[in-house]
């Protein structure tokens, strides 16, 4: 019966842990060993423990040999990585100099500028691509020409709304304001009889008697 797959996280209990490392790291040190025979590679290996003990192994004399040969390794790597990225860059701006020439080039050519070394192909093509043009323009100011005069009439519709609700406003007040002034006439009216004595107050008095013209008045002695 085969072992079972063990999940790769840190051991929590001490004693396993270690036990675990003991194993593990001259399993690592026995590979390492039999990669420089069976290889002839150059093999160094590190190993510092949870406690800060080092391990090391080297098949040759001196493993700082072997990290010295890292450093220049590593070094030369560096410098030649630098140089592959400045040449890729290089032929990438060229690229695009390229480019914004191409791209000049054609916009003279769209402005009738610089025609004089094209071909009579290339100037058919060029007469295709500004026709093309400016049927596209002319479709766009006429769909934007269409949505503004949509606009302007629904706008004319609110306006000619708003007019009708103002002019019924404006009459409401006219007709009010009359019905004021009516009002004001009949009491500056009332006004003006009073201050003629047209009701003679003084014939309304306590114990008066209305006469009538063709009667005679009898006063008891």
């Amino acid at each position: 019966m085969g072992r079972g797959k063990i999940e790769i996280k840190r051991i929590e209990n001490t004693t396993n842990r270690q036990v675990t490392f003991c194993k593990r790291r001259n399993g690592l040190l026995k590979k390492a060993y039999e990669l420089s025979i069976l290889c002839d590679a150059e093999v160094a290996l590190i190993v510092f423990s949870s406690r800060g003990r080092l391990y090391e192994y080297s098949n040759v004399n001196n493993i700082r040999l072997t990290i010295e040969r890292y450093k220049k390794a590593c070094t030369d790597n560096t410098g030649t990585f630098a140089e592959t990225n400045t040449q890729f860059y290089q032929q990438e701006a060229v690229k695009l100099r390229h480019q914004i020439q191409m791209l000049q080039n054609s916009n003279r050519h769209l402005m009738g500028e610089s025609l004089g070394n094209l071909t009579v192909k290339e100037l058919k093509q060029l007469e295709n691509r500004l026709e093309r043009g400016i049927t596209r323009i002319r479709s766009k100011k006429h769909e934007m020409l269409l949505a503004e005069i949509e606009y302007l009439q629904k706008r004319e519709i609110e306006l000619e709304n708003e007019s009708i609700c103002l002019r019924a406003k404006i009459a409401q007040a006219e007709r009010f304001e009359e019905a004021n002034m009516v009002a004001a006439d009949d009491y500056n009216t009332i006004q003006a009889l009073v201050a003629r004595n047209f009701f003679q107050p003084h014939l309304v008095e306590d114990g008066a008697t209305y006469g009538h013209p063709d009667k005679k008045i009898l006063h008891l002695g």
